[in-house]
């Protein structure tokens, strides 16, 4: 027997209608009712309206207010939100980056189960204060806004684990952050307050002791306070792009740190206590005022990518040779004239840059490297390499220019073979037939 003749109207007129509106789910990349049988409540939890050029929020959005849990706006041209929305009650993620929002109502107090609200890339300036009465939140994102302050109410948000404030207009934080009892710790472990105003270190991370990754790159910055060392958890931290001169000897308190970034600074040393900083896997102090490097730099031995370029590096430590697990190395625009022979036993480095130094010639124990892939060594004054070279069977990309102070191949004057006239050639000329004739007049051009 068929088995749609076995089917009542009604209902192959129901399976139908589900099939062709989620044909049409898949079309328009959102989802939407589905009406699968008469008289059964349709629940969505989930409705996506991203990137549908949309100028206000759907009002068939509203239907669903008992049951939408999560909210997907993103990349429209919404420019309010109307109160309508805050009567969804149910909704845990609310996601609108890349609008047109000028400021966040008053009433999204009323969602007190959301747990990630996403505003990025808008136009907002402030949170309103009753933000406090979303308890639930875990996740803010609410970069790229003009935000100038955070209401003091962001200070009750104790179930903040993740909140993202870079490209801003921040100064500081809310003072009363200090008056959190220390019952109430927070649970935040990622803050990013990158590309913002700060001129110093907010006081208040201090107190967030479960913070595993800071970004303050960016800033105005001019040195990191000994207080800094209390975030013991701390596994990701971000300076790069400041004026700090100084960095505090407590630093190494923080003894988690697997990731530290100090590139674009004004650092003329490094403090011994770096040294201390164990678990650490990369270690940037490029483009700094640096002159010399801490022999304590040898007891990271977990160190696998460290870049001290454009620095005023006269001179490397020979503790160097101590970083087994190191895996590239850069040290490009300084004044070295020389290697210490330990850089040998980097055993495991793939590559290494020392491009535009004062290098004259390399040891000999650089032939230990055998896992180098990619040498750089163009712009210094090598006239050179040592045999030890030829124990570096993996080396795939060799960079040597700007090293002569005279052509390696000098080139004398001949008269060509068939049309008489002037040449310069050597040895070398020609490797293979060739018909290029552009080819000699970039020669004779020389």
């Amino acid at each position: 027997m068929n088995l749609t003749s076995s089917l009542s109207s009604p209902l192959l007129a129901a399976i139908v209608q589900c099939l062709e509106m989620t044909t049409k789910r898949k079309l328009i990349g959102r989802l939407v009712p589905c009406r699968c049988f008469r008289g059964e409540e349709e629940v969505i939890s989930v409705l996506d309206y991203s990137h549908c050029s949309l100028q206000q929020v759907p009002k068939e959005i509203f239907s669903f207010e008992r049951t939408l849990e999560e909210l997907y706006l993103d990349a429209n041209q919404i420019e309010e939100l109307p109160k309508q929305l805050f009567n969804c009650q149910a909704l845990k993620k609310l996601s609108m980056p890349d609008n047109d929002l000028s400021n966040l109502p008053t009433t999204i107090a009323s969602l007190v189960n959301l747990k990630e609200l996403d505003i990025s890339k808008n136009g907002i300036q402030e949170f309103p204060d009753n933000i406090k009465c979303c308890k639930g939140l875990s996740v803010v994102e609410a970069s790229v806004n003009p935000i100038t302050k955070l209401p003091d109410g962001f200070t009750q948000l104790l179930n903040l684990t993740q909140l993202f404030l870079n490209d801003a207009f921040l100064e500081y934080l809310p003072a009363n952050f200090d008056g959190v009892p220390i019952s109430h710790t927070f649970l935040l472990e990622r803050l990013d307050l990158g590309s913002n105003e700060f001129s110093e270190v907010p006081e208040v991370l201090e107190q967030i002791h479960n913070l595993k990754e800071l970004w303050l790159d960016n800033n105005s910055l001019q040195c990191i306070p000994g207080a800094i060392g209390k975030l013991r958890q701390l596994r990701y931290f971000d300076l790069a792009k400041n004026r700090i001169e100084t960095l505090d000897t407590d630093i190494s308190g923080c003894e988690s740190l697997e990731d530290l970034l100090l590139s674009s600074n004004m650092l003329q040393q490094l403090p011994d206590s770096i040294g201390m900083l164990k678990k650490l896997t990369t270690l940037k102090v490029d483009d700094n005022q640096l002159t010399s490097l801490p022999n304590t730099i040898g007891s990271l031995s977990l160190l696998e990518e460290f870049d001290c370029s454009c620095n005023e590096l006269e001179s490397l430590p020979p503790t160097i040779g101590y970083l087994h697990n190191l895996r590239t190395f850069a040290a490009d625009e300084n004044f070295l004239s020389e290697l210490p022979r330990e850089i040998g036993n980097c055993k495991n480095v793939t590559v290494m840059s020392l491009r535009s130094n004062k290098l004259e010639f390399l040891p000999d124990e650089i032939g230990q490297m055998t896992k180098l892939r990619v040498l750089n060594l163009s712009d210094n004054r090598l006239k050179n390499l040592p045999f030890t070279f030829t124990k570096l069977k993996d080396l795939a990309a060799l960079w040597l220019s700007d090293n002569q102070s005279k052509a390696l191949i000098p080139l004398q004057t001949e008269a060509h073979p068939e049309t008489k006239q002037k040449v310069l050639t050597n040895y070398m000329f020609p490797q293979q037939p060739r018909h290029d004739e552009a080819f000699y007049c970039d020669m004779l051009s020389m």
